[in-house]
This record gives structure tokens, C-alpha cells and sequence, in this order.
């Protein structure tokens, strides 16, 4: 048996036989740090139309480390019909994205390298393949000077990430957030800016950076900072469950110096409440004085700012005084939304970020949901005006001028346009999964608690089931918020549908929401871009494949806005003053919208509302609009596109044997029907019918009433008994359910078909199986007459 040309083998033979010996030879299977075709990212999920499907994800043929945590090279083969460098512009995506210095390619006849640290490319051969020694000297000597690592940084290196039965081992991302830590604090940098998009974990991510630090020995007294309870004590649950032995929540009200300071890592609000004051009336130097009375300034070494955009590096906050009294020790300032303005700024604070991961890269590598937007235009959303001298339900004269979308709920309310609102919802959820969880975002907390009320009405029967079916979860809301950790959870049921305000429009996390309804205005890109990571959770298994953004207010005007995941850079105009105690030009500080001391509120006799439009927008990763229609446009569209003429269409449905091929067709297109139709309240009429009226203007027939004109027209009479009963149960399901069940003989092994026997004993009842075939052509020939 002869030799096979290389030319004639696969990669894979390729691999098999040239390059993974001379990787071998040199030592990396002995270190147990080669791993072969592995899968570094979960793949995109694509939205088209109504349809979801799923990429495959990327994969490396070889990952090289030096150990466990660290990866040092990228190699990507080829058949040996390419060259050996054809390879090398995937090597090198692939390790930027997973942060290796050193990318390989191969066709089995030599090795191409490219080192990220010198910028130098060559060709080497196979048997001069690095080895993991040589190559890791190389990479250290390359990024210090000649100097080598430090003493610190072999630590970290060498410290092993959490790992347990229940943990995941980290995604590549988190993987280089992680590493990258810890070459900063290795180099003494104390004050580090991580930038992860909501959803990519960064708490899980904080974990991993503590327990490496705790294990390492470098940092032993740790501080983690939020604003708010419910996102400590989720963190503590949580991720950092496994180091719950060494944790302590910092309650000020409660402890003292001699019982706290035995523990390495601590929670706390940068905000306590202390007797009866509340955190708005404490003053930051109280704030402050707490921390001193239970540690001196030195005593912590690291301090983790979670979702720091919320103040930490505005001059004059809290969290900024806390952080300076602690100046010693390393600070790092995590959040997805970095603030950068004329007066805030992360970026001076804690420096330029020393690792960012977007949602942009998040949907892209299939670890994020996509999205789609539901816009929805009402006849008032610009401008309502009320008539002369026209009244309120309360008696007040409303005040003569136009209202419109920043009006409503806030200066005015408008009870038809809640009503409006609760119904889209309804309806939405009604034709898609009555139980998908939903956020609702309103103007108010009071526009929530009325929201919540007309969603009650409209879904009495889910509230019957379950009272918890709606809840209003808001800051002052004491029972809502005592339902807040059941609405997170991915296995509580209840509740499914949340109003609220603000409360949960950052932190929370939202694993299964699958709705997000914005009703209130929105002007900062910060506050968008946390509601919108509310939904940016992917559980595919689990049904959670995208989300859908129902915007009333049109606020998702801010997908079009440079800043909407865009690079991040300090604002040209950011002063180094503080605002209250300006320096030269006084700073202008952006100032919340008055209440009103009184609202007017009319109802629908004062004000009908109606909606004039419902488009439906699908934005790529950049926030670009890859299009925006209505969803009866596009299913015209691709209706057209598919058949030139009602006559072309009627002449294809009836050419076909299986009508399932039209509908298939559809389904190509990204087009799911059955769902188009319930959108529109159609689900009692036939795919052809249906087809026919939005394309061609046809008045429909409901499903029912072509079978009843069957039935007029009399025309089983030539069939026996039992035959002539089959066809009728035929006629009745399809009026039930459609053309598509009636076409497959399973359909025989239902009731009320059982009753005669076995599919094969009814054919006979028609001569045989191409008979009864015969049979059913007629009736759907009988059903579709009229046309």
C-alpha cells in the first residue's frame, strides 16, 4: 500500500500526522497545557425575521499555556493545498481575542510565527517549534525589558482559578479581565478600570481576581463597595459563595472594631443607614466618620467599586471620599457603562480601562442575547391638546398647551394611553408566551402602580392562577421588593410581569427576561444602556435565545448615537472642580424634572388614544439599523418576492401536494405565520387565506366557514359510511387546526380516527393508501373551491 500524497490529505490528517507531533516533541503534552480544537466562543445567535438560529462557534485548533491560567500561543492548520502563512490571519484574530503574544499556521510542512511583542514575522520549521520553556523566556524577557518576571508576578501567574462542581471554569474574556488584574497589581498599578458589558459577569469575574489575590497572598484585607443591598447580598449568594466562611457584611449600626476585623473580605453600601437617619440625610462626612470608627485608613489593600458609574469618580460623591480615605490600597472600578461627561469622569480616577469586553463582543461571540425593537407609535405621541376650557376627572381646567411624550406621566396623565400601553403588552405576550418574564419600565412610581392595575385587568385569568402574576417592584414598594429575587430567578415561575421605575434598571440580574417595555423618557446613554442589559442574558437551552425592547417612547432613537457602544474616551470639556465649589465658570449640574403640585388626569372620555403604527427594527452589534418595517411590510415583501401574482400564488398552493412546502418557503425567509398571524388576530384563518389578504387585499375566510361551505355543497355523498365519516373528522380538524395536520396520515392515529382502526385498515376503506392520498386532494381541492 502506498504512501498518501500530503496534497490528498485533510486537515485533519494533516494534523494528525505533521503538526501536533512536532508540537508534542517539545514538550507542551507533558505540561498538560495543549488542548486541541477548542471552542472559546458559544456562537452568535442571529435574529431573520421571526426565526432564530445559532453559528458555530470559533474554534482554535491548538491553544498553548505555560500553565493552567495562562495561554501563550494560538496554531491554526491547513491542508497542505494552502501555504504555510494562510492560516496566520485567523491565528492572529484568535489571539487578540484570547490575549496571547505569539500566533502560529501550519500546512504540515513548516511553521509561520508571529509575535505580537517585536511585530516580527517568519517562517520556522517543524522541528523548531518552540518549547514551552523557550517560548514562555521568550515572552517574558520580550514585555520586561530583558528583566524578567518579578517576584509577585511568578505568584500570580502561577495561583489556579476557583474551580468546583458547580462553577464554570471562566469564559476567555473573563479569563483575560482576570490575567490582566493581575499583571497590574503584580506592577503595583493601584488604580484599575475593568469595562464589561451587563450580562458578561463581572461579579463572577471579582470573584475570580479575589481568590487568586487570597490564595496568592498578595492582597488579604478586601472591600467591596455597591449602592445598593439587594446587589450585595446577591454577590454574596452568589459568586462569592465559596469564600462565605471569610466574608462580612458591614452593617455600621451593628458592629464595632474589636468584633469586624477578623475577616479578609467585606461588603458594604457606600451608604449605611444609622438610627433613624435615612441615606439622603446622612451628610458624606457621616458616611465617613462610620468608616473611621471601624478601620483605619491602611487596613484594607484592595477596594472592587461595583457598577462604579453610579458615582465613584464624581469629585464631590460619597464613594469618592470613601475611596480617598482608603487611598492606599488598590482600587478597581468595575462597571458596563463607564461614565465619561464635562464633570464625571472614571477614566481620571481610575485610568484608562485596562480591559474592555462589549455588548457589541458579546453578541458576537454568542454569550449575549440580540435583540430586536418594537416601536410603537400612538396618534398623541407628539402633540395632544386639550379643548377649551376642558377639565380633568378632579374638576382642574387642564393648562392650554400641547402635551406630548415627555408630557404623559409626568406633568400628565393620560389613563387610555396606560390602557393603550397594558393592552400591546398583552396582546404580545399573549401571541408569544404568556409567561416569558417582562420588565416594564414607567415614568414614575406612581405610573408603575397604575400600570400594574391595568395590566391586572387585562390579565385577570394569569392573576387567577397566580395573584403574583404582575407586581410592582419600586424603591417604596415593601411588597414588590420582597418579590424582587423570585422575578430574578431563572426557576421561580412568579412573578412574570415587573413594573417599576428605577429600581431595576441596573444591578439586578435579569437572567430570564425576555420583554423590556420602556415607558418613561430616557435621555442618558448610561441609564439606556443599563435597562437594555437587563434583557442581554443568553440561556439558549432554556428558551432564552433574544429579547425584545417595546419602546413607547421613542427612546431607541439612542441605538443611532456615536457614543452607543463605542469606544471609550475622556470628555474634552472634564475640569478637574468640584461643582460645588466651582473654579472660575460656574459648572452647570443637569437638575431632575419638578413634580407638578398637581397632575391632571383624564380619562378616556377626555382623551382617546390610538396607535398608528408598529415597526419592528432589528440592529446589528454596532447599534446600526439593518431595517426597520412594519411586520405586515415585511411579510408583503417577501411575498412578493416569492409569488409574482395572486393567479401565481393560487397556482402554486394548488400544484402542491404538501401544502407545508408554502409554508416552509416562509419559514426560509425568517417568517413564522402562525405567530404573524396572531399578531394580527388571525389565527382562526388559513395560511392561504391569510397570504391572500395581506399581499394581494383579498377579503379572508376564517378556517370554519370554508368548512361549512363544504359541508353546504354536500360533496362526500359518494363515499360509504365509515369513509364519508373519516373525510368529515378530516373537515373538522382542519377547521380546528389547518390544512398542514389533515395532509399527514398520522393524523389517522388520533382521535377521533382510532375508532376505526389502524391507518393502514382505513385506507383500504378508500382502496389503499393512494386512494385515501386521492381522497384527501380532493377535500383540500373542495376546501379551496371558492377561490
Amino acid at each position: 500500500m502506498g504512501i498518501i500524497d500530503k496534497k490528498q490529505m485533510t486537515e485533519e490528517d494533516i494534523k494528525l500526522n505533521f503538526i501536533t507531533p512536532a508540537i508534542l516533541a517539545k514538550g507542551w503534552l507533558d505540561k498538560i497545557t495543549m488542548e486541541t480544537k477548542v471552542n472559546f466562543t458559544d456562537g452568535k445567535v442571529n435574529l431573520r425575521g421571526n426565526k432564530v438560529s445559532r453559528e458555530a462557534p470559533k474554534k482554535a485548533d491548538y491553544i498553548l499555556y505555560y500553565n493552567k491560567n495562562n495561554p501563550l500561543a494560538v496554531v491554526e492548520a491547513k491542508d497542505n493545498n494552502h501555504s504555510v502563512s494562510f492560516g496566520m490571519q485567523q491565528a492572529m484574530l484568535y489571539a487578540q481575542m484570547l490575549d496571547v503574544k505569539f500566533a502560529y499556521s501550519s500546512n504540515g510542512d513548516a511553521f509561520q510565527e508571529f509575535d505580537f511583542i517585536t511585530g516580527v514575522e517568519r517562517e520556522i520549521a517543524l522541528d523548531e517549534f518552540p518549547s514551552p520553556e523557550e517560548l514562555f523566556a521568550r515572552y517574558q524577557k520580550e514585555i520586561n525589558d530583558g528583566q524578567g518576571l518579578s517576584e509577585a508576578e511568578r505568584t500570580l501567574i502561577n495561583q489556579p482559578y476557583y474551580t468546583s462542581q458547580s462553577t464554570y471554569p471562566p469564559r476567555y474574556y473573563q479569563q483575560v479581565a482576570v490575567n490582566r488584574t493581575m499583571d497590574a497589581i503584580a506592577k503595583n498599578q493601584n488604580r484599575i478600570l475593568l469595562v464589561m458589558a451587563t450580562g458578561t459577569g463581572k461579579t463572577y469575574t471579582a470573584f475570580q481576581i479575589v481568590y487568586r489575590l487570597l490564595q496568592s497572598g498578595i492582597k488579604q484585607k478586601i472591600l467591596y463597595l455597591a449602592d445598593r443591598n439587594n446587589l450585595v447580598d446577591q454577590t454574596i449568594s452568589g459568586d462569592f459563595k465559596p469564600l462565605e466562611k471569610v466574608i462580612h457584611k458591614i452593617n455600621f449600626a451593628k458592629d464595632n472594631r474589636t468584633t469586624i476585623t477578623s475577616h479578609q473580605v467585606y461588603f458594604s453600601l457606600y451608604q449605611q443607614l444609622v438610627g433613624n437617619k435615612t441615606t439622603e440625610e446622612e451628610t458624606d462626612e457621616e458616611t465617613l466618620a462610620h468608616y473611621k470608627q471601624l478601620f483605619d485608613k491602611d487596613f484594607f489593600d484592595l477596594i472592587i467599586v461595583d457598577e462604579c458609574h453610579r458615582g465613584s469618580a464624581k469629585e464631590e460623591s460619597r464613594w469618592r471620599k470613601v475611596l480617598e480615605y482608603f487611598s492606599s490600597a488598590t482600587q478597581i472600578g468595575m462597571t458596563a457603562t463607564p461614565k465619561e461627561t464635562a464633570y464625571i469622569s472614571n477614566i481620571d480616577y481610575f485610568g484608562e480601562p485596562i480591559y474592555k469586553y462589549s455588548l457589541k463582543e458579546g453578541i458576537d461571540d454568542g454569550f449575549l442575547a440580540p435583540f430586536k425593537v418594537i416601536r410603537i407609535i400612538t396618534d398623541i405621541d407628539d402633540e395632544w391638546r386639550p379643548r377649551k376650557g376642558q377639565c380633568d376627572i378632579y374638576g382642574y381646567e387642564i393648562e392650554d398647551r400641547i402635551y406630548n411624550n415627555s408630557d404623559y406621566d409626568y406633568n400628565i396623565i393620560i389613563q387610555d394611553r396606560i390602557d393603550m400601553v397594558a393592552n400591546e403588552i398583552t396582546n404580545y405576550l399573549k401571541a408569544t408566551d404568556r409567561m416569558a418574564k417582562t420588565i416594564v419600565f414607567c415614568a414614575t412610581e406612581d405610573a408603575a402602580e397604575r400600570m400594574r392595575v391595568a395590566l391586572r385587568k387585562l390579565n385577570a385569568d394569569m392573576c387567577a392562577e397566580n395573584p403574583d402574576y404582575i407586581v410592582r417592584i419600586t424603591g417604596s414598594d415593601e411588597y414588590g421588593k420582597s418579590k424582587l429575587k423570585y422575578f430574578i430567578s431563572a426557576s421561580a415561575k412568579y412573578p412574570v410581569i415587573a413594573t417599576t421605575s428605577k429600581l431595576l434598571s441596573t444591578g439586578a440580574d435579569c437572567k430570564m427576561v425576555k420583554l423590556i417595555v420602556i415607558d418613561e423618557m430616557i435621555g442618558s446613554m448610561t441609564e439606556f444602556k443599563q435597562i437594555i442589559g437587563r434583557g442581554t442574558r443568553l440561556r439558549y437551552e432554556d428558551g432564552k435565545t433574544h429579547f425584545v425592547i417595546m419602546d413607547f417612547r421613542g427612546v431607541t432613537r439612542l441605538f443611532a448615537d456615536p457614543d452607543w457602544d463605542g469606544p471609550i474616551e475622556q470628555d474634552e470639556e472634564f475640569r478637574h472642580v468640584d461643582p460645588k465649589e466651582p473654579d472660575g465658570e460656574p459648572v452647570i449640574m443637569p437638575t431632575p424634572p419638578v413634580e407638578p403640585e398637581h397632575k391632571y388626569v383624564v380619562d378616556s372620555r377626555g382623551c382617546k388614544v390610538t396607535v398608528s403604527q408598529r415597526m419592528v427594527s432589528v440592529y446589528d452589534t454596532d447599534g446600526k439599523l439593518l431595517r426597520q418595517e412594519s411586520i405586515i411590510d415585511y411579510t408583503k415583501a417577501n411575498i412578493y418576492g416569492t409569488f409574482s401574482s395572486l393567479d401565481n400564488f393560487i397556482l402554486q398552493w394548488s400544484a402542491e401536494e404538501k401544502k407545508a412546502k408554502i409554508q416552509e418557503l416562509f419559514s426560509e425567509h425568517g417568517i413564522d405565520l402562525e405567530q404573524v398571524k396572531a399578531n394580527e388576530g388571525m389565527s382562526d384563518v388559513d395560511d392561504f387565506d391569510f397570504i391572500c389578504h395581506i399581499a394581494f387585499n383579498q377579503k379572508p375566510l376564517t378556517r370554519r366557514e370554508r368548512a361549512e361551505n363544504v359541508k353546504k355543497r354536500n360533496v362526500f355523498a359518494k363515499y360509504g359510511g365509515e369513509a364519508r365519516a373519516i373525510l368529515e373528522a378530516l373537515l373538522e380538524k382542519y377547521a380546528d387546526s389547518g390544512i398542514y395536520e389533515i395532509e399527514d396520515m398520522d393524523i389517522l392515529k388520533l382521535d377521533p380516527f382510532v375508532k376505526f382502526g389502524k391507518p393502514a385498515k382505513i385506507a383500504q376503506l378508500f382502496g389503499g393508501r393512494e386512494g385515501y392520498i386521492r381522497a384527501v386532494r380532493e377535500l383540500e381541492n373542495e376546501i379551496y373551491k371558492a377561490a
